[in-house]
């Protein structure tokens, strides 16, 4: 029995599916599927169900992992107190949104080539309830969401947040004959992120706070196409209250003046509870050292 096989079953346990949890530990899926079977003839007992369509734990198997997620866990405190000597190695699957994406990824792309040139960053941008499956499924190593968690298998850690402002173009403020957010709900487009964005929940829960609904909605999956919707004056958003700045200080959008303010959107960095890796404890540090939502340079 060796640290690779209790590896290989643990993941090949609690991942979507073999080919996932292969590519956690950066293997073939034959060779995964051979690691387990060597730990199975080791103990002398079936893991896996490998009679329908896809393997299921079997009852052993299910016995046997919480000890061996013990295990994996004491031999990745084993490893971060020994210290990382050579830095980092292999691939992290980020989740991240659109707004994280367009601001301070650069900054942590930068930060981990600085620190750990040998390990593999790979971004993935989607909104919140896609990423939240991704990393329950073991397809991502940790994301950055927006709101808490809702899901149980996940951990969380608040690491910062985004303010907002309403918005809308000069000449289609003038034409509304209104600068009233709730007046505008009535009659004109409002430009959102679809449902399941961190953003939307919080225009959602805006409008229940007030017993307001939106009558016309145009939803789109990119915040910089929402913001060039906007400065064409085809309806009404809000924004970052940063971007809102840097735009109306180029004159591009206006900021709604004295109108009811959004709650802000706490961004938290998630992982899986059952995760010890280093990995895991590295890249939270790095985050937290280099999320700033503040305006991309495209709008400054």
């Amino acid at each position: 029995m060796t640290l690779k096989q209790l590896e290989a079953f643990y993941w090949a346990a609690t991942c979507v599916n073999f080919s996932v949890a292969a590519e956690r530990v950066h293997l073939s899926v034959s060779s995964l599927s051979k690691r387990v079977a060597e730990l199975e003839a080791s103990l002398g007992v079936q893991l896996f169900d490998r009679s329908g369509r896809r393997a299921e734990l079997t009852a052993q198997g299910e016995q046997m992992l919480p000890q061996i997620r013990e295990l994996l866990r004491a031999a990745a405190e084993l490893e971060q107190s020994a210290g990382q000597r050579y830095g980092l190695m292999g691939r992290c699957r980020v989740g991240l949104g659109e707004l994280s994406g367009l601001t301070w990824l650069p900054k942590l792309v930068r930060e981990v080539s600085a620190r750990h040139p040998g390990l593999l960053l790979e971004p993935y941008l989607d909104i919140g309830q896609v990423l939240e499956q991704r990393l329950h499924d073991g397809e991502l190593d940790l994301a950055v969401l927006a709101g808490p968690s809702t899901r149980s298998s996940l951990a969380a850690e608040r690491i910062s947040q985004v303010d907002f402002a309403w918005v809308g173009s000069q000449s289609f403020l003038e034409e509304a004959g209104t600068e009233d957010p709730r007046a505008l709900m009535r009659e004109h487009v409002l430009l959102t992120l679809p449902v399941g964005a961190g953003g939307t929940r919080v225009l959602d829960q805006w409008l229940a706070c007030r017993g307001l609904m939106v009558n016309r909605r145009l939803m789109c999956n990119s915040w910089g196409a929402v913001v060039g919707m906007v400065a064409e004056g085809l309806g009404f958003a809000f924004m970052p209250e940063q971007w809102a700045q840097a735009l109306a200080a180029r004159g591009v959008l206006k900021i709604l003046p004295g109108s009811d303010a959004l709650e802000p959107l706490h961004y938290a960095v998630q992982w899986r509870r059952d995760d010890a890796r280093v990995l895991i404890t590295a890249m939270r540090d790095m985050i937290k050292g280099v999320i700033d939502f503040q305006a991309p340079r495209c709008l400054v």
